[in-house]
């Protein structure tokens, strides 16, 4: 009887030439574009292997791990996960999750190959590779308050937090600021907040002043749950009012979901109020689509090149469009930079020809990443983004996941961005430091002879889209 492997990958074209591949060589192979459709898949048809794709929408490939992996009669099924990305977290992470192994796309045929075969006929004392984790959280239905209309109008941006990694206080950062990220977006009636870095904490008090007796109702969109990300969510003082509902929309970790990372950072003895001590109305969702609406303002989500499950997101406003990338390596200039050593290794195995395959591939595939990129930020009136690292910096930071801003400024001019504000500013960055990288990003800009604005993201920022005309048409 032959052996049965399910591919699970959004990618209908990749699909069905991994699984002429497998049945080439032996494998009866089913297919699914989706993670839920795979599920149901593998409870129906009881594949030996499951090999998935890691950044799918509605469920991951860290999802569908922990889904299997609750499942006693499918203990024995194997889990290979893989990914364009290559960050050691993320192998780690999908172990945890329940995978057995972890590729790296393009694939080398012959390593998938001998993967297969180390999975089901293993070393006598190879250990077990899966793990059991507990039902992810699923989240109930936001209902706003009814007094809550829309207004459509100028849409306004303001910065509360642009640092990455730590908070910085201190005299140098007096000018750009030392908080972790947090963006405010005002728009159509709808206040929409960007990550929950420390700045979370100076916004929560300012809405509490402006909104005072008054009922509040905010929507918090987690890019990812790196701590600089969400360590301002429990000083976020209107999550302690119960008139105010917060809705918290975002991806699951690869071990716990949304909920579970949130309230666990309030546990004791690392904070003294837990998360359910907090009498407003939350409602934590984890995001199952790509695209959803936040009242009237379209959202739509696309997968980061960071370590773990990351994402960025595009508001559709009335006013224009606004781009959130915090987080972000962009995959051209890390696989020229780190395609060498696989190259070598394919020389090693495979001769000179080999070397050459595999250096085109993974360039034909960070090109093809790059331009998913650039197509979803494509025309947007403002793009907040990683900017970490300068030129010299980013040799000794490949692979962190973050940006190189001569990188950065390129993808923007390729996207028609029409303002551009570097991000996640380095926490040993002082003002100083990011004055030069912003001028060196102006400069680039005046070298192709562009119009694209350039500005370094500072805390106090306000940016302003004044409403479209009714001649002006849509968004983009």
């Amino acid at each position: 009887m032959a052996k049965t492997i399910l591919v699970i990958d959004d990618d209908a074209e990749y699909c069905a030439m991994m699984a002429q591949f497998l049945e080439a060589h032996g494998w009866q192979t089913l297919q699914a574009t989706d993670g839920t459709l795979g599920f149901r898949l593998v409870l129906k048809q009881r594949p030996a292997v499951i090999l998935c794709d890691l950044l799918m929408p509605r469920c991951n490939g860290f999802h569908l791990c922990r889904l299997v992996r609750q499942q006693p009669e499918l203990r024995d099924t194997k889990i290979i996960l893989s990914s364009g990305r290559d960050y050691p977290v993320d192998h780690q992470n999908a172990l945890d999750a329940g995978a057995d192994d972890y590729l790296v796309k393009p694939f080398v045929q012959s390593r998938i190959l001998a993967a297969l075969e180390r999975l089901l006929n293993p070393p006598p004392a190879a250990p077990p590779g899966s793990a059991s984790f507990s039902s992810p959280y699923e989240p109930p239905v936001a209902t706003p308050p009814e007094d809550s209309p829309a207004a459509p109008g100028p849409v306004l941006i303001r910065f509360w937090g642009v640092r990455g990694s730590l908070p910085t206080p201190g005299p140098g950062t007096v000018i750009y600021g030392g908080n972790t990220t947090c963006v405010e977006v005002r728009a159509d009636g709808e206040i929409i907040i960007l990550d929950a870095g420390s700045g979370l904490r100076p916004l929560g008090k300012q809405l509490v002043a402006e909104f005072k007796d008054r009922p509040l109702r905010a929507t918090l969109l987690l890019s990812h749950t790196h701590w600089d990300h969400i360590q301002g969510f429990p000083f976020f003082i209107p999550a302690y009012n119960p008139k105010n509902h917060l809705r918290v929309v975002g991806f699951e970790g690869a071990k716990e979901g949304l909920q579970t990372i949130l309230s666990s950072q309030m546990e004791s003895p690392y904070f003294p109020v837990s998360m359910r001590q907090m009498p407003s109305n939350i409602v934590v969702e984890e995001l199952r689509e790509l695209k959803f609406q936040v009242g009237p303002v379209e959202v739509l989500a696309a997968f980061a090149n960071h370590p773990g499950i990351c994402v960025g997101y595009r508001l559709n406003t009335s006013a224009g469009s606004i781009a959130f990338f915090p987080d972000n390596e962009p995959h051209m200039r890390l696989r020229g930079k780190t395609s060498a050593d696989g190259a070598a290794q394919a020389q090693e195995q495979e001769g000179e020809t080999g070397r050459r395959v595999r250096i085109s591939q993974a360039l034909d595939f960070a090109q093809q990443q790059d331009q998913r990129l650039i197509e979803f930020i494509r025309g947007v009136d403002v793009l907040i983004i990683d900017s970490q690292y300068d030129d010299t910096e980013y040799e000794s930071h490949v692979g962190w996941g973050h940006g190189c801003l001569d990188d950065v400024v390129s993808l923007s001019l390729m996207a028609g961005v029409k303002r551009l504000y570097l991000f996640h500013h380095d926490p040993d960055h002082d003002d100083q430091q990011i004055a030069k990288m912003e001028q060196w990003a102006r400069d680039l800009v005046a070298m192709h002879g562009d119009a694209l604005h350039v500005e370094a993201a500072r805390e106090g920022l306000e940016i302003v889209l004044p409403p479209k005309t009714a001649d002006a048409g849509a968004p983009e």
